[in-house]
């Protein structure tokens, strides 16, 4: 395809970056599934595009490595926004997505605090094929008598997510093999991110996410925004939390004005051109 593009990841969840304000990108999802191919493509989680939005605004176009296009990514708003700083000279970058505008700020040594927005918390805003109590929806892994998971926290951070809470960890194979099936379970008519989480104290989580479209990855921004909301809306935790992922931590935030605020580092891992 001849653009050149950034590779970069937020703790290990890893992106093809491609500038597009001058010329437009237009990748079909074939093309898509092959650049984030690990075998014989760039490989990433995610393929980015830095999109013009009028009136000298950005926005962030993403796709998932199955060559679906989603609302937003909160590593890759991390990642966007530190460049785009670093281009512009500031400390602040204003970020347009699919699920509306959010602000990215410079927090020292390539890390970056991107303010999220408020939660969706009714069932329609997620968004649910039903109406439930999003602290806790009619969903469970397992045997109905005797669930290995049961009622997780539905939450919206402009991407729909699920966050199951266990007093163990799961491996790679329990959260592939439970995180496809509930990713596609007809409760959610747009699919769904699906969080397994255990809490490890008042401001520390364990997390690990099956992304909707890319799998389970190292980690996941969005995610850990619902893990904290989903936790603290049952009583699990306060608002604020370290969220310990795959890839390392993120600093999550819920603050008193609704806005769920997230800080973690960014890292350039190569240049290159898309062929």
């Amino acid at each position: 395809m001849g653009r050149p593009f950034v590779k970069m990841n937020g703790l290990g969840n890893d992106f093809v970056v491609v500038e597009a304000r001058a010329e437009p990108f237009t990748p079909t999802e074939d093309e898509v599934r092959a650049i984030c191919d690990r075998a014989t493509g760039q490989g990433c989680d995610q393929l980015i595009a830095i999109e013009p939005a009028g009136d000298g605004q950005v926005f962030m176009r993403v796709w998932n490595a199955d060559g679906s296009q989603v609302e937003t990514c909160g590593n890759a708003l991390r990642c966007v926004g530190w460049l785009l700083m670093q281009a512009s000279g500031t400390d602040r970058a204003e970020i347009l997505t699919a699920s509306g505008l959010t602000r990215a700020y410079a927090g020292g040594d390539q890390r970056v605090s991107v303010d999220m927005g408020p939660p969706g918390l009714d069932w329609t805003e997620i968004p649910l094929a039903e109406e439930m109590d999003t602290r806790g929806i009619e969903l469970q892994i397992g045997p109905i008598d005797n669930p290995v998971l049961h009622t997780p926290g539905a939450v919206s951070m402009g991407n729909p997510h699920v966050t199951f809470f266990a007093a163990r960890d799961f491996d790679d194979a329990f959260v592939t093999a439970s995180g496809s099936l509930i990713e596609h379970h007809p409760l959610f008519p747009e699919g769904v991110n699906v969080g397994f989480a255990r809490v490890l104290g008042p401001g520390r989580i364990r997390l690990r996410v099956w992304e909707r479209g890319a799998g389970l990855t190292r980690a996941c921004g969005t995610g850990a925004c619902a893990a904290l909301v989903a936790a603290s809306r049952k009583g699990l935790t306060g608002r604020t939390t370290t969220m310990e992922l795959d890839g390392g931590e993120l600093e999550i935030d819920w603050r008193e004005d609704g806005h769920v605020w997230m800080t973690g580092p960014v890292e350039v891992e190569r240049t290159g051109t898309l062929g």
